[in-house]
């Protein structure tokens, strides 16, 4: 028998053992029993019985942001479709009943779950995949676009190279998401530009997110003195590259010498107060800071892990090449399951919509730790496409929603197709297919049609 089968056998086999003492169901419930959402109970509004109570409507939120055809229209009529299969009174496929309730729908409950989850991914957690028995916390940030509309660019304006009408409005997002389980512990959203709209302001909204004894793992751009002197207060340890000003200063002759391209270094608290930060802030943050710098391969780490035997160079330098794990989450927020170009009209509604993209990206990373811990596999290890296509194909199927033999084939199927192992992969940030023939808009579109209609439309570009 070839390899590669003998491994699924083994995993199959072990899913089937597992799953007797696992209750399954613990996990399932929160993606097939809308009616289950209640850790949030106390977050709903006041409502009376209408066709879509906000637990429904939530419900069908979310499966919008897990299906290829996001639009309202299209879950309006797979509702109508599901209840003409079960013999229920028809349903109209009108969306305005359906808008109004996602309105209602309080942006609260939805972040709340959302964090909820990513609790509970958290919690199960066997020790195993923690790094050194450590909670890893993964920073960054992002941004995604919305409908050009008065609202949104009054809230969210578009970037300063653009000319009004010819952009769109644009968010700022930076979540912490766990090293382990990949899901999303918690998140802040704001304008792209303008005050307090920076990174490192929208951190500073989550600090509280972090434990004692948690590691934070950030890029570059993180490696600030007021970031380091705060997690070192709440009892947390960080590891950054180093900024690129002060890389271009670091001399490894001084300092306390721990190897070679190692040492321990004071940091002096900035004379000048970043215009993120308050000045109480400013004014009780150290005035100064030790820390460790080291090279590895070619980058500069900062980190407050200053013990060289509890931490090598070599730990450090595996673990931040694990830092890379959070832009493939971004990406399949983004991408695979389609965050980055929203649709809500309103700056309330874009919030909302956001958040309902973090819990549908919890909820599949819940059925992939399920998975991998039956499985003896680690989350990492599985492929989110390949778990949303399944849980898409799966969840049409209702009549298998309560068979646990059916879960455990879903369980299967998750873990059958594994991600490939290919470090130090490097891909050039350009595109091959090329774009189609026409112009870029130069003009609103309001002129623009005048302009067709008084010459016709302009020659392709070749």
């Amino acid at each position: 028998m070839h390899t590669s089968q003998k491994t699924t056998n083994l995993q199959q086999n072990r899913i089937q053992e597992c799953s007797q003492s696992f209750n399954t169901n613990r996990f399932f419930n929160l993606l097939t029993r809308p009616e289950l959402l209640s850790t949030v109970e106390g977050l709903l509004p006041k409502h009376r019985e209408r066709t879509f109570p906000p637990t429904e409507t939530l419900s069908m939120f979310l499966s919008q942001a897990m299906n290829a055809d996001r639009s309202c229209q299209n879950i309006i009529n797979e509702l109508a479709v599901q209840r003409a299969i079960h013999g229920l009174p028809a349903h109209s496929t009108y969306t305005g009943g359906y808008c109004k309730a996602r309105q209602r729908l309080p942006t609260s409950m939805v972040s709340e779950l959302t964090r909820c989850t990513g609790k509970l991914l958290d919690k199960e957690l066997p020790s195993h995949w923690r790094w050194q028995g450590r909670r890893v916390r993964l920073i960054d940030g992002t941004t995604a676009t919305m409908p050009d509309t008065p609202e949104n660019q009054n809230t969210y304006p578009q970037q300063r190279t653009q000319k009004p009408g010819l952009g769109f409005p644009i968010c700022r997002i930076v979540g912490v998401i766990c090293l382990a389980s990949g899901g999303i512990l918690n998140a802040a959203v704001g304008p792209y530009k303008g005050k307090g709209a920076s990174e490192q302001s929208l951190l500073r909204g989550l600090l509280d997110t972090f434990e004692a004894d948690d590691v934070v793992l950030g890029d570059a751009f993180y490696a600030s003195y007021f970031l380091l002197a705060e997690l070192i207060n709440r009892r947390v340890d960080g590891v950054f590259e180093q900024l690129g000003a002060r890389k271009t200063c670091t001399d490894f002759r001084t300092g306390q010498r721990l190897g070679k391209t190692d040492h321990l270094i004071t940091y002096e608290k900035p004379k000048k107060k970043p215009a993120w930060m308050t000045e109480m802030d400013y004014r009780t943050a150290p005035d100064t800071l030790t820390v460790r710098e080291l090279k590895v391969g070619h980058k500069i780490l900062v980190t407050t892990l200053l013990s060289p035997g509890e931490t090598p160079k070599q730990l450090l330098k595996k673990l931040y090449k694990d830092r890379w794990h959070v832009e493939l989450d971004l990406r399949n927020i983004k991408t695979t399951l389609g965050m980055e170009t929203l649709s809500c009209r309103t700056p309330e509604m874009i919030k909302k919509e956001i958040w309902v993209y973090f819990l549908a990206y919890n909820l599949i990373r819940i059925l992939m730790a399920q998975s991998a811990l039956l499985a003896d596999l680690l989350p990492r290890q599985l492929s989110f496409k390949h778990t949303l296509q399944l849980w898409r194909s799966w969840r049409q199927q209702s009549s298998l929603i309560d068979d646990c033999e059916g879960l455990q084939v879903l369980l299967m199927l998750i873990a059958e197709n594994t991600v490939g192992n290919r470090p130090g992969r490097i891909e050039p940030r350009v595109i091959k297919r090329r774009p189609k023939p026409y112009s870029l808009m130069t003009k609103i579109r309001a002129k623009a049609r005048e302009q067709v209609k008084k010459y016709g439309h302009p020659k392709k570009q070749k």
